[in-house]
């Protein structure tokens, strides 16, 4: 016994290390990561704190609850595609790192206003289009230094692993938010959001990469903005994965806006008890961050894909179908849980897909591109939902988002393009640009 005592603690800790070929072994993606371990449990905050302080404080109605989400989605229809255009031609982490600082400056506007008596609804507004305006922007560059840090062919791998960290802090946040809520105020909660934000810029700053940006001699603003939608329309699979993320974007948003206001009037919850319900969503994430990879290369991107389209909808449906209660928290908490687990399955395998059949000139482009025909259908969700939450019922936006995307889980898996995908495809061939394709041309016209 004394013999293998001192042979325990060795073996745990070889347990512990990290295999040789882990992409955390890799320093640029490990302060990646840890930024957005940092980034995400912030945002846990502003996801609880934010629609609390519209609800709760500003005692706003489901219309204007739909209105606040609107605002967020604003931002994507109106810059999503310019701003494509702008990052294929600069540097994308400085982007990036400037958009998590004025996400910081965005979320202390609140309390800010809040201590000053100043705070209302429209302010509300102001700031959710401030945060849409950064999530259009400097998510796309985010999107794209990942690929600059990670090879192509780990792209799932690494989406997984990014999903991982937001996981863990889905598990620690909301009840850490719901307790903070509880304590100061939500106003005052989303300090600890900017707060964490800045941690997120520092690490940022130390990432190191090598960006090989092409100068495109007379390259033009709407000529490249034309390439870009035209490599989007012309690719199959492109198409296929933005109507099929898109509607589900649409279902989300409906849901998105009465969630709140469903579990604090009808179904009784406090704001401690919301950030334990949503616990429950990092669970799901923890999860399918943990198992995605493994399904998807056991399924295919694809077919995986539409498996998390089918257990958002079950949530969704759940939530509605069952009546307040103890049976009504359950099924609040279970729809939580399986949207969490269909989110973490449909974006770490859209992401690779799109990322993967994209070349490396054409990338700012293509992500801004299939963002905003993503959004597009989040603005008119996000408004059907608040009306169907004001004019008919709270859990009929629940109803009519888990009808929907059931019923998209049943097209997408069916759709040839989609359920084909078993692997990462190969990238596709840049298309050329509006100079090239004059050039091309001239041949064909003598």
């Amino acid at each position: 016994m004394k013999l293998l005592l001192p042979r325990l603690p060795a073996a745990w800790l070889r347990r512990l290390q990290l295999p040789p070929t882990d992409l955390l072994r890799n320093a640029a993606y490990r302060r990646l990561f840890i930024s957005i371990l940092c980034s995400s449990l912030g945002g846990q905050v502003t996801m609880l704190a934010l629609p609390l302080t519209a609800a709760l404080l500003l005692h706003a109605t489901p219309t204007q609850m739909g209105w606040l989400t609107a605002m967020e989605v604003l931002p994507f229809v109106l810059f999503s595609l310019p701003s494509g255009v702008w990052l294929d031609r600069v540097r994308k982490l400085p982007v990036y790192v400037a958009g998590e600082f004025s996400l910081a400056l965005a979320v202390l506007t609140v309390p800010a206003a809040w201590a000053l008596g100043w705070l209302s609804i429209e302010w509300l507004y102001v700031v959710g289009f401030m945060i849409g305006t950064v999530y259009t922007v400097a998510g796309t560059a985010a999107q794209i230094v990942l690929t600059q840090v990670v090879p192509r062919e780990r792209l799932v791998e690494a989406h997984a692993k990014n999903a991982l960290a937001t996981s863990g802090a889905e598990v620690a946040g909301p009840g850490l938010a719901g307790a903070l809520i509880k304590m100061v105020g939500a106003p005052m909660a989303l300090l600890i959001d900017a707060v964490l934000l800045l941690l997120s810029v520092g690490i940022l700053r130390g990432v190191r990469v090598a960006e090989q940006r092409q100068p495109r001699s007379g390259a033009r603003f709407w000529p490249e903005l034309k390439d870009g939608l035209r490599f989007v329309a012309h690719h199959r699979l492109l198409v296929a994965l933005a109507l099929a993320v898109g509607g589900w974007q649409m279902c989300h948003h409906a849901a998105l806006v009465v969630q709140i206001l469903y579990a604090t009037r009808e179904l009784g919850m406090s704001e401690r008890a919301i950030g334990l319900a949503y616990v429950a969503m990092g669970a799901g994430t923890v999860l399918a961050s943990t198992l995605g990879h493994r399904i998807s290369q056991h399924v295919g991107p694809g077919p995986c894909l539409t498996l998390g389209i089918g257990s958002c909808s079950i949530g969704w449906l759940l939530a509605a179908l069952v009546p307040p209660g103890s049976a009504g928290v359950a099924a609040f908490v279970l729809m939580l849980m399986l949207f969490g687990t269909g989110a973490v399955l449909i974006f770490i395998n859209f992401l690779a897909l799109r990322q993967a059949v994209t070349p490396e000139p054409m990338l700012g482009r293509m992500t801004s591109t299939m963002r905003w025909l993503i959004i597009l259908p989040a603005g008119p969700g996000a408004l059907l939902g608040g009306w169907l939450g004001e004019h008919v019922a709270l859990r009929a936006a629940l109803l009519f988002a888990g009808l929907c995307a059931l019923l998209l889980a049943v097209v997408a898996a069916r759709h040839p393009v989609i359920r084909s995908v078993r692997s990462l495809p190969a990238q596709a061939a840049p298309p050329a640009t509006g100079a090239e394709a004059a050039a091309d041309a001239m041949p064909l016209k003598a």
